[in-house]
Order: structure tokens, then C-alpha cells, then sequence
């Protein structure tokens, strides 16, 4: 760590002429006020809008042959470069550089609003399904702030942000002691470390804005929405809580759910789509935040599939993981696609980076070494149990999202 806060990783892999460097910020959508959400993620855009020491970001990466790209989470805004290991200097500048100070001008937020804006529009309002999570999400959460989407409630909420605003969440969550520098491939730690401090060391740690986030109360029985629109089919979307990411028993969920939805083997699809007819598509995922999420099927029906017999499916598909213990070469099938999966991601220096940078905010980068087998853990037993814990109707959230076309 850095005098000013900053953490540094650094990971050599002589294997790549490349190095990645990852930055990963610790503050997402879970940060904002509820008057005034989406705004961790225009700072993402805003960041690529120039300093008054770089007015252009791109360019001088681009001649240095490098690559970068960035995204937001509910938890953490991340950004990365990948570069020929020669270049890594100019990564570091243009990093340090915006760290520092950014073009705080009228003109490159009003540029930055209208992007954000234009991409909820597009991808969330007049896309088809794509204001189901605007839905979905204040659902199953009351007071949690993981109840409005990385993009936020509205898009009134960017238009109306002010320039003191925009400072004054900058300058409370973008700071050395607030952030974590990752590198990997091409470097040695020494020099990683070495270039760290000189680039990064003379920022200024800054008065952090400390979270204190209202905790989620638990979900004592169902709820359930029905909502029409113009969209092809109609389509259900179920959300169950669980617990937080890589603790306790999320790696059983995210188990859980390869087994639902692993593909053409996956429960989901043999029975729900190739054996009933009742969807054209289905899926499940966990959400696998820092705080308690939630474990999701989503999946569209045929014309003719009642949504009722719909629901009702997925229920008894669910009762069956309570109640009856799964196959061991099941099992095994999904846990060896799982391992084939990661082994391939470590493969990556980019890869590394990100994980690395995440790991060590949760509190132990080691994880990346561990991860495959906290997950090879979980067998039949703690699949039930934890099925039994979280997949009831109590926990869940259910959204009937009914196409208006169906009889037309």
C-alpha cells in the first residue's frame, strides 16, 4: 500500500508481452442517494471526457498500441488497459492524470448527460423487456439501495445532476486511499510497485464518503407484479434472495443455478423448453454482489403457454431440488464446465487483474487460488439445504411481464 492509501497488486507473468492494469474504484449504484441515481455510472463516461492536463484520453493510448475499456456495478466502477509491457508508463499517466482532477466543464457533462441518457432510453425504455429490472429490482427490494439499477430510477436524475454534484461525488469516492491498482503479465512486482509510487504516490489521499447502507429486511412472503406490454411473448421473471458474494453459501447457488440453466443440459431447458413446450427461452443467474443479492430465473413463453402452468413449472422444478437429492455425475458434469471455465479466465492477464483488484476488496486476493475449490465443495446435501433456505415462495419476487399481442 501506498502512503496515500493506494492498494497495489502486482501479478508477473512472463508468459504475455502484455501487462493489464486494472483500477477498480470502490463505489457503484449502491452509493447514491435515491433523488439522485445513475450517477457512478455517468462518472464512468465521464472519465474518458479529458483532464486539463489530458484533454484527450484515447489518442495517446492508442499510439502507445493499447487497448481500455471500463464498466459499473452496483458495488464498484472499474477500469482497465491492456498495453505491450514497453507502453506501461503511458497507461500509469493517463490513469494518475484522471485520478487527479477531471475536465470539470459544462460542456463535457452536458456531452457525458446526454450519452447516459440516450443509453437508458435505448437499452432500458424503448427496448423490449428492457425495463424489467426497473421493475424487478424494487421489488424484491424495500430499503436496500440495490433496489434501483446501475442505471438508475429515472433518466430525469442524470439531466438534472448539477456540476457541485458531480464534484462532490468525485471527490468523495475517487481517490488513491479509495481505489485498487492492479497489474499483470510483463512485470516484475519491484517494477510494478517502483512505477506505482512514482506515478500514483504523490496523489493526495482524500475525506472518503464512508457507506452506511440500510440492511435488507428479510422477505417474510410473496410478491407478485403483472404488468402489459408491446413485446413479443410474455415472459417471467422470479427473484429469490440470498446471501452475499463469495461467502457462506454462494457458491452452492451459483451451483444451483449452472444446474438449472447449464445450457442444453440444464433443468431449466430439458424440462421447462424440450420436454413441456411452456418456454422458448429460460435462464438463471445469481447476481453475486458484496451485499445480500439475488438468484434470478427469467425465461419467455410460447404463445399458447399459460403463465399461471408457467409459473407453476419453475415451482415444482424448484420443490424438486428441496426435496430430492441430485445425481453425483450431474454434479460433476456441471463442476468440471465450472472448472474448465475459470481455468481459462486465469489464463488471461486481464482476467487476473480484475479478479485480483475485487478479491482484494473484498479482503482476500488469495480467493483466486481458492475459488474452484469452494465451489467443488458444495455437494447433494448442501444443494437441498440451501434450496430449502432461499427457493421458497416467501422469498420470492415474481413478475408476470404479459405481452399486450398475445390475442391479437
Amino acid at each position: 500500500m501506498l502512503d496515500n492509501g493506494l492498494r497495489v497488486i502486482v501479478h508477473e507473468d512472463r508468459s504475455s508481452p502484455l501487462i493489464a492494469l486494472n483500477i477498480l474504484y470502490d463505489v457503484g449504484s449502491r452509493d447514491e442517494v435515491p433523488e439522485m441515481t445513475g450517477i457512478a455510472h455517468l462518472f464512468e463516461h465521464l472519465m474518458f471526457g479529458g483532464t486539463p492536463e489530458i484533454p484527450d484520453f484515447d489518442t495517446p493510448l492508442q499510439l502507445a498500441g493499447g487497448e481500455n475499456n471500463a464498466f459499473t456495478s452496483s458495488d464498484i466502477t472499474n477500469y482497465y488497459i491492456t498495453v505491450p509491457a514497453d507502453n506501461i508508463e503511458t497507461a500509469l499517466w493517463l490513469e494518475s492524470d484522471r485520478m487527479k482532477c477531471l475536465d470539470f466543464s459544462e460542456k463535457s457533462l452536458s456531452v457525458q448527460k446526454n450519452v447516459v441518457v440516450e443509453e437508458f432510453n435505448q437499452r432500458y425504455l424503448n427496448y423490449p423487456y428492457g425495463d424489467a429490472l426497473l421493475l424487478l429490482k424494487p421489488l424484491a427490494y424495500r430499503v436496500h439501495p440495490y433496489k434501483w439499477p446501475t442505471i438508475g430510477i429515472d433518466p430525469s436524475h442524470i439531466r438534472n445532476a448539477r456540476m457541485e454534484d458531480i464534484k462532490e461525488f468525485f471527490y468523495s469516492h475517487y481517490a488513491p486511499d479509495n481505489a485498487i491498482l492492479t497489474m499483470a503479465g510483463n512485470i516484475s512486482p519491484a517494477e510494478g510497485f517502483r512505477l506505482a509510487d512514482k506515478w500514483f504516490g504523490s496523489i493526495e489521499s482524500r475525506k472518503i464518503l464512508r457507506r452506511n447502507l440500510p440492511q435488507e429486511p428479510v422477505q417474510t412472503e410473496e410478491r407478485r407484479l403483472e404488468v402489459e406490454r408491446d413485446v413479443p411473448a410474455t415472459a417471467i421473471y422470479k427473484a429469490w434472495h440470498v446471501g452475499p458474494g463469495r461467502k457462506n453459501d454462494f457458491y452452492t447457488c451459483d451451483l444451483i443455478t449452472d444446474l438449472l440453466a447449464g445450457g442444453d443440459s440444464g433443468r431449466l431447458f430439458n424440462t421447462l423448453i424440450r420436454k413441456k413446450k411452456l418456454f422458448s427461452e429460460i435462464d438463471a443467474y445469481i447476481t453475486a454482489e458484496i451485499d445480500p443479492g439475488l438468484l434470478i430465473i427469467s425465461g419467455r413463453l410460447m404463445n399458447e403457454t399459460d403463465p399461471a402452468e408457467a409459473d407453476a413449472a419453475i415451482t415444482r422444478l424448484l420443490k424438486d431440488l428441496r426435496t430430492r437429492a441430485v445425481p453425483e455425475e450431474e454434479l460433476k458434469k456441471v463442476k468440471d464446465k465450472y472448472e474448465s471455465s475459470s481455468i481459462y479466465l486465469r489464463t488471461s492477464i486481464l482476467g487476473k487483474a480484475m479478479n485480483l483488484s475485487y478479491f482484494e476488496l473484498i479482503g482476500d486476493p488469495g480467493i483466486i487460488n481458492r475459488e474452484t475449490g469452494l465451489y467443488r465443495k458444495s455437494d447433494a446435501n448442501s444443494i437441498i439445504e440451501t434450496a430449502r433456505k432461499y427457493l421458497n415462495e416467501a422469498n420470492c419476487s415474481t413478475i408476470f411481464y404479459k405481452s399486450s399481442r398475445k390475442n391479437s
